[in-house]
């Protein structure tokens, strides 16, 4: 069984809201008055969720709640999330910038932290001098630094500007010669936020590989937060998923970006936020909609060039018997129509007014890689009056090696269609 060489015991971290201050002397008298009766600090009962989204009603509010975890010597583990679901502050306290309000976090060896563009560098010194500070502030001396200084300047591809101060550096340059610190100084546990970002694809290419090299040759455990699904599932063997300061998911990258993805996606089977019902509607309307794979689960996130089962809930209209027909538009994240489909003059489909259910296959070849949301318009002939929905249902096209090339179709590269087409 692996060691375990770091845990996280109910840690939670609690912040006050509004102007920057440590307080009102009545809340200090209050905390004191308890302290030394043995008392709990009475502003921990309180506080809000961590939803951004939201006015809470309290001046308090809970950043993290009740987190707990382990992670073993050698594993890389994704922690992933919304904006402001915690990830920073989760990484700031396992790298001792900040301490819980309640909780523990206990470790084994010497932890380097990637946390923000410039962690650790003085902007007045050279990149060289910086790579000995931070080695000295990861405890390192300067003979062990020395040894590897060649190779951290070689790996940062920074070796022009290396006795220029770092304040003329661009971010992207900073990241760099930060990252190559951090991976070659042998931390015991290497922690890595959103920083990778800002850094060219080359150098993500490299800094991915390195922390495989790092994890998989070397046995060292990384902690890894990104918006990139495509990387974290590449370098992950296991995810957390962040959500309003508590842990909802913890299992394998690919379970656990399912699990992110249906938690961001509108998967909700009726929406009447978005419902656009057109006035003096008399003819039948949808009621609901589903995504299916082709077996029948419920789901949102299908491989490029998965079939796609479409599934509409219509209620009838009673008024008279007639036929009808659906359309629908495939809409991209900029809101713009990538797709259409018809029921009707495309498929010669039209459907009795009796019809109550309707499905149809759709074959995603056509789509690249990316988040997508479904426009409902239901037509009756020879009437101006159609029912409307828009974005009613959302879902995601994950990248996938579609073309057997050895690479994944992915967003990156791929152009807009897919065609099949026969060899010889």
């Amino acid at each position: 069984m692996a060691e375990i060489i770091l845990k996280a015991e109910n840690i939670s971290k609690q912040y006050r809201l509004g102007v920057v201050g440590t307080g009102t002397i009545s809340h200090d008298l209050n905390r004191w008055w308890n302290r030394i009766r043995g008392k709990e600090d009475p502003y921990l009962k309180i506080g809000e969720t961590n939803d951004r989204s939201s006015k809470g009603k309290s001046d308090y509010v809970w950043a993290l709640k009740d987190i707990s975890f382990e992670v073993k010597r050698g594993e890389v583990l994704g922690i992933i999330g919304k904006n402001g679901a915690g990830k920073s502050t989760l990484l700031k306290i396992l790298s001792r910038v900040t301490s819980p309000t309640k909780g523990e976090i206990k470790t084994k060896g010497r932890i380097a932290s990637l946390l923000e563009v410039g962690t650790g560098f003085h902007p007045e010194m050279t990149g060289r001098e910086n790579i000995y500070l931070n080695g000295a502030i990861l405890g390192m001396t300067k003979a062990e630094i020395s040894s590897k200084i060649k190779d951290i300047i070689t790996f940062s591809g920074c070796e022009l500007y290396i006795d220029t101060p770092v304040k003329r550096y661009s971010s992207g340059m900073t990241v760099r010669l930060a990252f190559s610190v951090a991976a070659h100084l042998e931390p015991d546990i290497l922690v890595v936020d959103e920083v990778l970002a800002v850094g060219d694809a080359e150098f993500q290419k490299k800094a991915i590989g390195k922390m495989q090299d790092i994890s998989e040759g070397e046995g060292r455990t990384v902690l890894f937060v990104s918006h990139n699904m495509a990387t974290v599932k590449k370098l992950c063997s296991n995810s957390i998923v962040l959500h309003n300061g508590t842990i909802a998911y913890r299992g394998t990258t690919e379970e656990a970006v399912e699990f992110y993805f249906s938690k961001s996606l509108n998967l909700s089977f009726e929406n009447p936020k978005s419902r656009q019902d057109y006035p003096n509607t008399t003819g039948p309307k949808i009621a609901r909609c589903a995504l299916h794979d082709v077996n029948g689960k419920v789901q949102s996130i299908f491989k490029a060039g998965e079939s796609v089962k479409l599934c509409l809930s219509i209620i009838p209209d009673s008024s008279e018997i007639r036929d009808y027909s659906v359309v629908w538009f495939i809409k991209d994240k900029f809101d713009e129509d990538q797709a259409i489909c018809s029921s009707g003059k495309m498929n010669n489909v039209y459907y009795s007014n009796k019809t109550d259910s309707i499905e149809c296959i759709i074959d995603t070849k056509a789509l690249i890689p990316g988040e997508y949301t479904f426009r409902f318009v239901l037509h009756v002939p020879g009437d101006d009056n159609f029912d409307n929905w828009n974005k009613a249902i959302s879902f995601k096209i994950s990248e996938h090696d579609i073309l057997s090339t050895g690479f994944e179709y992915t967003s990156i590269w791929s152009p807009k269609t897919f065609l099949s087409s026969k060899w010889s």
